[in-house]
């Protein structure tokens, strides 16, 4: 087989892979406290594309309840845990990967 085409179908299988990561990409509101209901805009977040979701701080990962979830939004509840800057992180279907966010909510 042509070692061209073999370096494409990686290169293409690849970037099909990356485009069905779930992401976000903005929380409303962006600050919150224990048991308030937190919006987090979205994409390629269907049921299928990860486990779990959860806060982390970087060095402690709290997973979230999720009130109701779409293709391109995820409402969850805010968990009770310190106050601080947290990113919203999925864990993956195969729950081998965490995929931390770039997205920050600060809980007060």
């Amino acid at each position: 087989m042509n070692i061209g085409l073999v370096a494409g179908l990686v290169m293409g299988a690849a970037v099909l892979a990356a485009q069905g990561l779930p992401r976000c990409t903005a929380v409303e509101p962006d600050t919150g406290k224990t048991g308030d209901t937190i919006s987090a805009k979205c994409e390629n977040v269907s049921k299928t594309t990860f486990s779990d979701f959860y806060l982390t701080n970087g060095k402690d990962d709290t997973k979230v309840v999720i009130a109701s979830q779409t293709d391109t939004e995820i409402r969850f509840v805010v968990p009770k845990i310190k106050a601080g800057r947290y990113h919203l992180e999925f864990l993956s279907t195969n729950k081998a990967n965490f995929i931390e966010q770039p997205v920050v909510l600060t809980v007060e």
